[in-house]
């Protein structure tokens, strides 16, 4: 079978033993691929998740992200162990708060500094051995897919302001603006690259809030009556990184339930 005739086989999700990540991981199995899931420290957890995935090849790999040389180690394990990356899925985050008033300086200091490591720095570093290795392959896949795809779960608040968490913000600004310079990098290698902007979530670390005192105010945010669903988040993100048109390549898709509008 030559590079051309080949679909897309092997998908890494990072940040994937839990909420979004996990349904990323449960959608792109579904569509056939071979998943890499990523996680920092609760192997166990993306182990359980990789157990309920259908079909098979899927492993689990752990790496923090913040560290440039473990983003680099993983890159190559994953491409040992499965083979060449065809999607990348920039889905590990951090949300710290820190709000300006009440935070001391070194508290806002080494917020800001494992926030943009995390967010920002680690897919940074993942993304550039992705276009690399992706622009270098001799032929596209099949179909309108390229040479690979990338997409990045980025978030209402860079647009919209997290005034808790002025770092997550920015953090994810930054995401969006990354995706952007590489798509116009790439595009011409048929590299594609997109970003995902959900808002509010049900998920494991949002539930809380949800529950608790701010969720009737986060509620009613929501024309939908409700949050945006993790699968939900997926089903967008999977799009883009099998579906979506190559025109598409650079764009950001709002999955947020008319909670944030942006012109």
């Amino acid at each position: 079978m030559t590079s051309a005739e080949r679909t897309p086989r092997v998908a890494l999700v990072t940040g994937a033993s839990r909420g979004i990540g996990a349904a990323i991981a449960q959608a792109l199995a579904a569509r056939g691929l071979a998943v890499a899931l990523h996680c920092r420290e609760d192997r166990a957890a993306a182990e359980a998740v990789r157990a309920a995935l259908p079909g098979s090849g899927h492993q689990v790999f752990g790496a923090d992200l913040a560290d440039a040389a473990a983003a680099a180690v993983l890159w190559d394990e994953v491409a040992g162990r499965l083979g060449a990356v065809d999607v990348l899925v920039n889905n590990a985050g951090v949300y710290l708060d820190h709000p300006p008033l009440r935070s001391t300086y070194d508290h806002w200091r080494s917020t800001w500094q494992r926030t943009l490591a995390v967010n920002l720095i680690g897919p940074a570093n993942l993304s550039l051995l992705a276009v690399q290795t992706m622009a270098g392959r001799a032929e596209p896949l099949a179909g309108t897919f390229g040479r690979g795809r990338l997409v990045n779960v980025s978030s209402r608040g860079a647009f919209r302001g997290e005034p808790g968490a002025p770092a997550y913000g920015a953090s994810k600004a930054g995401l969006n603006a990354l995706g952007q310079s590489l798509a116009q990098a790439v595009a011409s290698r048929q590299v594609y690259v997109f970003a995902i902007a959900p808002g509010w979530v049900e998920t494991e670390m949002a539930r809380p809030h949800l529950a608790g005192a701010d969720g009737p105010a986060i509620l009613a945010q929501h024309p939908l009556g409700r949050v945006s669903q993790a699968a939900e988040v997926a089903a967008a993100v999977t799009y883009c990184a099998l579906d979506a048109p190559p025109a598409m390549t650079g764009g950001i898709l709002d999955v947020n339930g008319a909670s944030y509008l942006r012109s």
